[in-house]
């Protein structure tokens, strides 16, 4: 299958982009601009563009048997100095779907989408939370194009765990950081609540079943591990080879701030996926802890 992955020189389009070629499959990488060097995509074909800006024309993307959308900005990407509602309509509820009508119009057969599950597990969030919103309806408006001949598909993921080498992990590097006892200001704790988690490479696998398999017009919600913060952060200190037990505080944690904890400090936004949607996307599970490992590896060195 010859696909294009927009957002692939990011960490989890780079991540899909190296799967699905060691899979056997032909990779263009759609990003704004080329890989960085030393990272594993750099000697990948890349077609420079930006969808919110109205790149990636029909003839661009003429040939391709799928197109993989990974690029929807998320609240880590919004500053102080953007208006809310005009960034999230840009970046993802006009953005989304404007793009994904020049991929039918191209002739691509099947589209693949990337979003994210709080919609999916807890739509009344959507009605108070402009990203949640912006999410829900990106994801709504793209599979709404779905056709004869134009599959659409969108992935739900949680909370990703993952890193290349090559890409700056300062989240991981921080983090790996805390454990070592280099921060001791912040102290051995957690805020109450949890989520789900889930590897980035989990989530490649589940991107090629939805490119082989995926029914047209369908969210799936995808996952692997339902953790609470403590223990989150506890796979960490233990990754690099700390003694120490975290224990759990109501109160804003420095590395964790509450505008990220979109559900609500406090709360868990746990599920379990669906086993048999599971199954036809191929993707493993029990893959957190091994994640984790990997990522403080990659950003600063294990135990």
């Amino acid at each position: 299958m010859n696909i294009l992955i927009v957002g692939g020189t990011g960490m989890i389009g780079g991540h899909a982009a190296q799967h699905l070629l060691a899979r056997g499959h032909a990779v263009t990488l759609g990003a704004r601009k080329p890989a960085a060097p030393g990272t594993p995509m750099q000697n990948m074909p890349v077609l420079i563009g930006d969808y919110t800006e109205g790149g990636f024309s029909p003839d661009d993307l003429a040939g391709f048997d799928a197109v993989v959308f990974a690029a929807g900005n998320d609240i880590r990407h919004i500053t102080p100095d953007d208006d809310e509602a005009a960034f999230w309509d840009k970046t993802q509820i006009t953005g989304v779907p404007t793009f994904a009508e020049k991929v039918r119009a191209a002739g691509v057969p099947r589209f693949v989408q990337l979003g994210s599950y709080y919609h999916q597990v807890r739509p009344d969030i959507a009605e108070t939370d402009l990203y949640v919103r912006a999410r829900m309806l990106a994801d709504e408006g793209a599979r709404a194009l779905a056709r004869d001949g134009f599959n659409v598909s969108t992935l739900n993921p949680p909370s990703i765990v993952g890193a290349i080498p090559g890409i700056p992990a300062k989240r991981y590097e921080t983090l790996a950081a805390w454990g070592r006892g280099k921060m001791p200001e912040i102290g051995a704790w957690a805020p109450p609540g949890g989520t789900n988690y889930m590897s980035v490479r989990s989530l490649s696998e589940a991107i090629e079943g939805a490119l082989l398999g995926a029914e047209s017009g369908k969210a799936y919600l995808i996952g692997d591990e339902n953790l609470s913060y403590r223990d989150f952060f506890q796979l960490v200190f233990d990754a690099v080879g700390s003694r120490v037990t975290l224990e759990e505080r109501d109160a804003e944690h420095p590395l964790l701030p509450d505008r990220f904890i979109v559900q609500g400090r406090g709360n868990v936004l746990a599920y379990e996926p669906d086993a048999g949607e599971t199954a036809m996307l191929g993707y493993t599970r029990s893959d957190v802890a091994r994640a984790v490992r990997e990522v403080v590896e990659i950003a600063g060195g294990g135990a």
